[in-house]
């Protein structure tokens, strides 16, 4: 009988664990793994940290989540597939809201309880984004898997009808006797489609092109100076009857010099009056001698 309710209790432990609606708190022991890496982050899954690359898998703070969208539809709706990581003494949570300065935001707190050597527990909770009040809430999750190392903490969980695009908010507080103290933010993303991996890479811009036209020094073309020559015409020169005289003629255009002919007398004898002339020389002559 005893083994009996040993292993009804069991049972019941299980069920809560992969499917859980209703219960704001859960406590699970802290032996399950949990692998949490950037491996996948902008092709298969959405990834937001502060610091910002900070290495989850490393020993330094690094508060990290990823979300991957699941491809088949669950019984209830779709589900979207959280990773959480974070160091803190109390809790680390990730919220989803529309708009984180009103309204509220789901949180999903993964955290462990010092009084009980460090366990490590999940719960849901809304907050008011006005005053930062926190109120237990019921949601739909499944698949809840958590570790605790120290001051890590790490968790694994499925959420049904995750509400996208959403703001995610990251950030850490403590664990006291009287419950959680309030959430404070370390990450505010922008709005977010939960579903794209790649909703948050930064997309490289294109390198930027120098628009601005090169100045082309046209060469100057200058007109070969056409010099038309100038064309004198030649110089015709009437010259003296008995002799040509010879002009000089302009270096780059020949004058030409019409020639002036001595037309020769058509008759060979002396002509009368000319002898006359001769002889009255000739007797002047005479008589002056004597």
């Amino acid at each position: 009988m005893e083994r009996g309710l040993i292993l009804l209790v069991a049972a019941v432990g299980v069920y809560v664990a992969s499917g859980v609606q209703g219960i704001s708190y859960l406590s699970f022991s802290n032996n399950t793994q949990v692998n949490i890496s950037q491996i996948g982050c902008g092709v298969t899954k959405l990834c937001v940290q502060t610091p910002a690359n900070c290495d989850p898998t490393g020993n330094t703070s690094c508060l990290f989540a990823s979300v991957i969208s699941s491809t088949s539809v669950a019984p209830n709706g779709s589900a979207m597939s959280f990773q959480l990581r974070g160091d803190s003494v109390g809790y680390i949570a990730l919220g989803l809201t529309v708009n984180a300065s009103q309204g509220t935001t789901m949180l999903f707190i993964c955290a462990q309880n010092s009084s009980k050597n460090g366990s490590f527990f999940f719960q849901t909770m809304d907050q008011n984004n006005i005053n930062g009040a926190l109120t237990p809430a019921d949601r739909i999750i499944t698949e809840i898997r958590g570790i605790v190392n120290e001051n890590v903490i790490k968790c694994e969980f499925n959420v049904l009808n995750a509400k996208t695009p959403s703001t995610i908010l990251l950030g850490t507080g403590t664990v006291t006797n009287n419950g959680l103290s309030p959430f404070n933010i370390s990450l505010n993303s922008d709005l977010l489609n939960l579903a794209n991996p790649a909703s948050n890479v930064p997309t490289t811009a294109p390198p930027v092109v120098n628009t601005t036209v090169a100045s082309t020094t046209v060469a100057s073309t200058t007109m070969a100076s056409t010099t038309v020559a100038s064309t004198t015409m030649a110089s015709t020169t009437m010259v003296n009857p008995t002799m040509v005289n010879p002009t000089v003629v302009n270096p780059t255009v020949a004058s030409t010099t019409m020639a002036s002919t001595t037309v020769a007398s058509s008759s060979g004898a002396v002509p009368p009056h000319a002898m006359l002339l001769l002889l009255s020389v000739l007797t002047l002559y005479v008589l002056l001698r004597a």
